[in-house]
């Protein structure tokens, strides 16, 4: 039996099992207060908005939203024809891009991006007004979908010894010894919680194998990194400082490494007063991102989506009637010099 599209859209390629999903906290987002699904969805829109559109909006929230994956999906169309398909969606209201810093338990500020989409066109005043909403909402959050960096499980406690007997010799009788006394056990290694600072430096060789560091590097450096955290620097502006403006090759990450330790230690700054029970807390900034150059902004900065040359490369600003001004001008000074 066929299947029957309930949606004007082009019928986009069904979605795998294996569509890549944005990290934590990135990716899609659908937007309220959407009208369910119609035929008449999208019907506006051209042929290639309509088919991109149709993807779109079957996609689940959390997925990957690039303009390069996208592209992986939709076989009929390139990068560059789903990035100006993207452009006009969020022109027609149906998209916005954001980004936002949002801070987790371990009071780390990261800037998260974001595609809110909606299957109901939308205006610029909605968009705003929605995105405002959605920022003083999530103020008071500490960005729960975030994960922490370096973020480790505990491990699981450990399960007691089963003694088993042993076999017994043959021939030779087994004698038996008294209880073993507990100080007289094998002691085991004791696994010591790490602290933030020594799980920034373990990270470094992670994200970047220039600056791979063993668990005595890590050890030895702890101190350094501590002091850092103690004059009031997050991890991230830790890693940050560490990283920046790396040689092409490191011969020897520990040195290089406590070497910018040393130098780069920031200052100590006097305490801050303790905010009083009343102070409202710190509000999570949003800023709305250009769809065409990704360049951010207020909301009210970017109406539909896009930053002023974008919109201005899409939507020239010359009418077509004075475009037909300058060309019967232009053919009548050609005239002119004809007769000359």
């Amino acid at each position: 039996m066929a299947t029957q599209h309930i949606s004007s859209a082009l019928p986009a390629p069904a979605l795998s099992a294996a569509y890549p999903m944005a990290n934590p906290g990135y990716g899609k987002r659908s937007a309220p207060q959407q009208l369910p699904r119609t035929r008449e969805d999208f019907a506006l829109l051209p042929t290639r908005e309509r088919y991109v559109a149709g993807f779109v909006d079957h996609l689940p929230d959390g997925a990957a939203m690039s303009v390069k994956q996208l592209a992986k999906q939709l076989p009929l169309y390139g990068q560059q024809a789903i990035s100006t398909a993207l452009n006009a969606l969020s022109v027609a209201g149906h998209l916005r891009r954001v980004r936002c810093s949002v801070t987790n338990a371990r009071d780390e500020t990261r800037w998260v991006f974001r595609s809110f989409w909606s299957r109901t066109a939308r205006d610029n005043e909605w968009w705003n007004t929605y995105l405002a909403t959605e920022n003083s909402s999530s103020a008071a959050s500490s960005g729960p979908d975030i994960p922490a960096l370096d973020a480790t499980t505990p491990p699981p406690a450990p399960e007691e010894s089963r003694t088993e007997p042993a076999p017994e010799a043959t021939g030779v009788p087994q004698q038996r010894t008294p209880d073993q006394a507990p100080d007289t056990a094998p002691a085991k290694p004791r696994a010591v919680e790490a602290g933030p600072a020594y799980l920034a430096l373990a990270h470094l060789g992670r994200n970047d194998h220039r600056l791979a560091l063993s668990a005595d590097d890590c050890t030895a450096l702890e101190a350094l990194a501590t002091e850092w955290l103690d004059r009031g620097v997050s991890v991230g502006y830790l890693t940050s400082a560490l990283t920046a403006g790396l040689p092409a090759q490191v011969d020897s990450p520990l040195g290089l490494l406590r070497r910018r330790l040393t130098d780069k230690m920031p200052p100590r700054l006097p305490a801050a007063e303790n905010p009083s029970p009343g102070s409202p807390a710190p509000t999570r900034r949003i800023l709305i991102e250009c769809t065409d150059c990704g360049r951010p902004g207020q909301p009210e900065a970017l109406p539909d989506g896009l930053c002023r040359p974008c919109r201005t490369a899409h939507r020239p600003d010359t009418p077509p009637a004075e475009a037909a001004d300058v060309r019967a001008r232009m053919t009548n000074l050609r005239d002119l010099l004809k007769s000359v």
